[in-house]
């Protein structure tokens, strides 16, 4: 009988070092980390009270039961849908609206607070004056976003009264902020040689932004903003449960009514919208790429 053949003895060292190990050589870090997590997070579950337990008591089954029971059918009839599509109109209004004007608010801050488009900075150091410009811009972004869109909404109603213009007007503030703040994120995570070899060469710093900044960043830009036009639908739906018009108006006097059927109808609503918004989002980033 044939002996086997012997294996090289650097092969054979490979196969060693190809062999799994019997357990995860990482299962003590990753236990410490898990342990680490949950005796940090324990107290935030207890601070909110969070018992999901609770949805499973029989007397909630059953409410829940209810509630769902009269989501069937959904309203279908003429004058519900006519009046959930000029609603839808007007909420689709608001977002557009309010998310134009947050741009008109967004974008100057945001070419004051980008670091690269400075042209003191080019040196190395900032000049005093320009820093501290660039600062109070920065937190300028900080109040704006800080401040809620129901908040403002409350706010703009009792200045404005009911309707879709303290709507337009929150959304225009809060998001006017997280608008600035992400695009200068995005402006300055790019490469920054393009448009200092524009300024240096004496351009403006609008020319260094719309030759040098913007082409590379063109489709993160137009992601984020079409992903805040979406978050500007889901807000006008909210704004409308204080008063500021809209499909979420609706919305509220249908779930106060118990009106299952009508709730269940202007929900298919937003999922749509969401899902358009998606599409289009895509259409974009595939033209910019």
């Amino acid at each position: 009988m044939a002996a086997p053949p012997m294996l090289h003895p650097l092969a054979a060292g490979a196969t060693a070092r190809l062999a799994a190990p019997a357990r995860d050589p990482a299962w003590l870090a990753r236990s410490f980390w898990l342990g680490a997590a949950l005796v940090v997070l324990w107290p935030l579950f207890a601070a909110t009270e969070f018992r999901p337990w609770r949805l499973l008591e029989p007397r909630s089954l059953e409410v829940t039961g209810q509630f769902l029971a009269t989501f069937l059918p959904p309203a279908h009839s003429p004058e519900f849908l006519a009046m959930v599509a000029r609603e839808t109109w007007r909420m689709v209004a608001m977002a557009t609206v309010g998310l134009t004007l947050a741009l008109v608010v967004a974008v100057p801050m945001t070419l004051v607070a980008v670091r690269s488009l400075s042209v003191s900075a080019l040196a190395g150091r900032m000049a005093r004056g320009p820093f501290w410009v660039r600062q109070a811009v920065r937190w300028a972004l900080v109040v704006l976003r800080s401040v809620p869109e129901l908040v403002w909404a409350l706010v703009f109603v009792r200045v404005v009264g009911l309707g879709p213009t303290a709507g337009v007007l929150a959304i225009a503030l809060t998001y006017g902020g997280m608008l600035g703040k992400v695009y200068a994120e995005i402006l300055e995570s790019g490469d920054p040689h393009a448009t200092q070899a524009l300024l240096r060469n004496g351009a403006s710093r609008l020319q260094a932004f719309f030759y040098g900044l913007l082409p590379q960043n063109a489709a993160e830009l137009t992601s984020y903003t079409v992903y805040r036009w979406e978050c500007a639908i889901r807000s006008s739906v909210i704004l409308g449960f204080v008063g500021a018009g809209g499909l979420g108006q609706q919305l509220d006097n249908s779930m106060k009514m118990f009106a299952g059927g009508e709730v269940l109808t202007m929900l298919a609503v937003f999922v749509a919208l969401v899902s358009l918004a998606d599409r289009f989002s895509a259409a974009l980033r595939r033209s910019l790429g």
